[in-house]
């Protein structure tokens, strides 16, 4: 498939961070996610790739996944992936977990709680 007809494919616009590793490098770098689809993506971060670079990205929800540096401008560049990805896996919602070590204020009875687990008092009178 040429870069022309690449142009066409589906993507979502989205903003979400994720790992990169180029190619002979030992360090991993942190990235933004601009758009993404099932063949590729553009990321922003200050990696100092060229074109044409074996790259590895870890996107949320689907892993490690193999591709080449399609193009570079300043700090965007984009990545052709080697396989086809679901990109709809990246945009799930994050689990909130309700156990004792989170936070209250992220805790979901925190955020909607639950009306029969508080007894009913009247308003106060002021």
């Amino acid at each position: 498939m040429s870069s022309v007809d690449t142009r066409n494919i589906p993507r979502d616009s989205l903003f979400l961070m994720a790992d990169v590793r180029v190619d002979g490098r030992d360090e991993g770098e942190r990235v933004k996610v601009r758009n993404l689809s099932a063949g590729g993506m553009m990321a922003d971060g200050a990696v100092g790739v060229v074109r044409g670079s074996p790259i590895s990205v870890n996107l949320r929800g689907v892993g490690w996944v193999d591709g080449v540096v399609a193009w570079v401008q300043d700090h965007r560049f984009g990545i052709a992936f080697g396989r086809e990805i679901d990109p709809k896996l990246a945009r799930a919602p994050v689990s909130v977990n309700n156990g004792p070590s989170t936070p209250r204020f992220v805790r979901s009875e925190v955020l909607h709680p639950d009306p029969r687990s508080r007894p009913t008092t009247g308003l106060r009178k002021i």
